[in-house]
This record gives structure tokens, sequence and C-alpha cells, in this order.
């Protein structure tokens, strides 16, 4: 069984950084694309980022250039370095690993942008 163990949410001011971790535990030997979501109150939850088995990266527009996900020593880690930060931003964050049985997600981190 795969768990997932994310931390680094808070709360920052506008224009601030923050950086999110999500690292990958249990039985899983290959490498696999990990997803960060999330999830404001009252919305649908949207797709921030994917980082592919080969460190390849997409993101959400509104994020690109903003944010940037990383895998940690090729492992399935992936941090989500989030820069100039948006009310807009505040959300729920959940991090996920994509397996052939389908989705593992983890508890989420709240991130809340406001001064």
């Amino acid at each position: 069984q795969v768990q997932l163990v994310e931390s680094g949410g808070g709360l920052v001011q506008p224009g601030g950084s923050l950086r999110l971790s999500c690292a990958a535990s249990g039985n899983i030997n290959v490498i696999r694309p990990m997803v960060w979501y999330r999830q404001a109150p009252g919305q649908e939850r949207e797709l921030v980022g994917v980082i592919t088995s080969d460190e390849s990266t997409n993101y959400l527009d509104s994020v690109k250039g903003r944010f940037t996900i990383s895998r940690v020593n090729g492992k399935n880690t992936a941090d989500l370095q989030m820069n100039s930060l948006k009310p807009e931003d505040t959300a729920v964050y959940y991090c996920a690993i994509d397996l052939h049985t389908g989705s593992v997600f983890g508890q989420g981190t709240q991130v809340t942008v406001s001064s």
C-alpha cells in the first residue's frame, strides 16, 4: 500500500513564498508521475502541476512562472516551490501519485495568502 505525506503549508503574505513537500512510501519501486492539486472553499479541485517519471513538468496557466515542481534525489517525491503568492492561491493543496491502479492522495495542507 502506498501512502503520501505532505508538509509545508501555512500563512504567508502576498508576494511571499512557501515550499510544500510530498513523499511517497510503501509498496512502490518505480518512479511514477506525481501531481499537485488545490481546492479553494466552494470551488472544484484544480490541477496545479505535474512532474512525470522523466521529470518533465507542466503547470496550470495561472501559476506558470511562479510555481515549480521538483523531485528530490530522483525518488517518488514532489516539492512544490511557490513564489510571488497571491490571495487567490489560498487553498488546500493535495499531492497525488499516479499508479497503474489509480491515484493515491495525501491528506492535504492548507496554504493561506493574506496580509
